[in-house]
């Protein structure tokens, strides 16, 4: 199974003004709301929420991408050549993430299915 493009974060300053503008000005529903993570239903794509931070300013976005397994998907990656700014591992939502450097120098995540 080939990597799937499975999310886009935004980074945002106000987490309430970014739901209310998602949800009630586009008209997105919303799945999920906290003061660390909201989540919008948008089809296949998920579209997260996350506060923005020194190394993650607001307005920044940054692609997400599932595969079948993360730890194969890591060893063929680097064999390539591959920049990992992450390894994969376990975070506090109970999933396995990982985040590579793409050409154009984005960080861009990853995840196990």
């Amino acid at each position: 199974m080939p990597a799937r493009l499975s999310h886009i974060i935004e980074f945002v300053a106000d987490m309430n003004r970014a739901v209310e503008f998602y949800r009630d000005v586009i008209g997105l529903p919303l799945k999920f709301q906290s003061p660390e993570w909201s989540e919008f239903a948008t089809g296949e794509i998920t579209l997260g929420l996350h506060p923005a931070s020194a190394k993650n300013p607001a307005g920044r976005l940054e692609m997400g991408f599932t595969v079948a397994d993360l730890q194969q998907f890591h060893a063929e990656m680097t064999g390539k050549g591959v920049q990992f700014s992450m390894a994969p591992a376990k975070q506090d939502f109970g999933g396995m993430l990982a985040q590579f450097v793409d050409s154009e120098g984005a960080h861009v995540s990853v995840s196990g299915a």
